[in-house]
């Protein structure tokens, strides 16, 4: 790839994303863009409005003719199925196909990288990063797994005269964060996710060791203190744990103030009093210590990060309010995992003590509610009524046995409901709802909205 022209760079699955902002950046360094995605969403939309060719039927003869020639760079998303006929029509021709985690190690490997990996908070911390050192005229280039709402954009950029600094997503699916090597990299959680592709927890783990061995010797990692031992033996000398009231960077003192969580920042020798972080979620303060570590070694100013931390405004879908009015918060988050759900209806929980919360959930991928359908009950157990929908199946098959009523016959109580995409607003009352949650990594935020108009209604 490196040194070759192309007159297209072709996407097969470019509404993703992660595939999304990549191709925002070759767009950015006038490439042609054009793409296949499953179906039409706002984001590809905005897509074709910034002069990206999409289509949405998978089929080899609307690939554009210089694509099949051979003249055009494609890169593919590994959520497509193993069947698919542009894909397959692609490699029979004998094109090389590019997975997206191959090109971005490809396009940040003579760039000082900082990468975020982690199954939880890859998405807020890198875009908190990504904010500080724009907010600070850093020269940035960085591509997030989610729309930041500071910029309406999944990729963030900034010119400058400073040294280029890009920030990425580690994503551990399909161990892709095997691609890069980073000068800076995050590690936020190793839990037990993505079984499918790694079998057990243990191998899992294992990928985090080797991402770990892909930072630059001379570079620098920072690991949450609660799994600082997967940086035991790595090749990278200079490590800092962060966390809550725990490691070498740690918030402490928190408090909530109108909607703000208040904190000082204690970041080895340095200390730095009533931080205000402009989104809400203890587990997004612990994010945010580690952007503000990668900043401070960076070298931005205290008064800068104070001044961009207070101006973040989060990412979309993440502790996303939708709407807030007297006796009624309706609020939208991508937790998709059972640490994650717990994570966040804990925050909500002490956010808005003594109100009934009732969450809406919708399981994403049947291996995954498989593999954790009594830690996704046990996680929303914690809300006072749960509204279960159907599996959104994402790139898999039906598994036997395996529905959303796993989850549904462990959670401890009463007050929960099954039901389809088509019959939940006939159980929504706006007058029964006090703080209202949708949950979920599948299609559930294109119910958002309706939802939304039909309790301003």
């Amino acid at each position: 790839m490196k040194g070759e022209k192309y007159d297209i760079v072709y996407f097969i699955g470019i509404g993703g994303i992660g595939m999304s902002a990549l191709a925002r950046w070759f767009s950015s360094h006038g490439f042609k863009v054009a793409g296949y995605d499953k179906t039409p969403s706002a984001l590809t939309n905005q897509l074709e409005k910034e002069g990206m060719e999409i289509h949405f039927e998978d089929n080899p003869g609307l690939i554009p003719s210089v694509v099949i020639t051979g003249k055009g760079l494609v890169i593919y998303t590994p959520a497509i199925p193993s069947d698919h006929k542009e894909f397959t029509y692609l490699k029979d021709l004998g094109h090389r196909l590019y997975k997206r985690s191959e090109v971005l190690g490809l396009i940040t490997e003579d760039t000082f990288t900082v990468a975020v990996a982690g199954t939880h908070g890859k998405t807020t911390t890198s875009s908190i990063i990504a904010h500080i050192l724009k907010e600070n005229n850093y020269n940035i280039r960085s591509l997030i797994g989610g729309l930041s709402t500071n910029y309406e954009s999944n990729f963030i950029i900034n010119e400058s005269d400073r040294e280029p600094v890009f920030i990425v997503e580690a994503d551990e699916y399909d161990r892709s964060f095997l691609t890069l090597n980073p000068n800076i990299a995050v590690l936020t959680s190793a839990d037990a996710d993505h079984l499918d592709i790694y079998g057990r927890e243990d191998d899992l783990k294992q990928g985090f060791r080797e991402f770990i061995k892909k930072i630059n010797e001379e570079g620098k990692l920072f690991i949450h203190e609660k799994i600082d031992e997967l940086a035991s033996g790595a090749p990278v000398k200079d490590v800092s744990t962060y966390g809550i009231n725990r490691g070498q960077f740690f918030a402490s003192n928190i408090s909530i103030e109108d909607g703000f969580f208040i904190f000082d920042l204690y970041a080895e020798k340095l200390i730095l009093r009533s931080l205000k972080l402009g989104v809400p979620g203890f587990y997004n303060v612990e994010n945010a210590v580690a952007a503000s570590a990668v900043a401070l070694q960076l070298k931005v100013t205290e008064e800068g990060l104070r001044k961009a931390l207070e101006t973040y405004n989060g990412v979309k879908r993440r502790f996303e309010y939708i709407l807030r009015k007297p006796g009624l918060v309706f609020v939208d988050d991508y937790a998709h995992h059972p640490e994650e759900i717990r994570s966040f209806l804990d925050s909500l929980r002490k956010m808005y003590p003594g109100k009934e919360i009732t969450v809406i959930f919708q399981p994403h991928l049947y291996s995954r509610t498989r593999d954790f359908s009594q830690g996704f009950a046990e996680s929303l157990s914690m809300a006072d009524r749960v509204i279960l929908l159907d599996i959104y199946p994402a790139r898999e098959k039906p598994i036997e046995g395996v529905s959303s009523k796993l989850i549904f016959d462990q959670i401890s109580h009463r007050r929960k409901i099954l039901c389809t995409k088509d019959t939940l607003m006939d159980h929504l009352n706006a007058g029964e709802l006090q703080v209202l949650a949708t949950v979920g990594a599948g299609d559930i935020d294109r119910l958002v909205e309706p939802i939304k108009n039909q309790l301003e209604s």
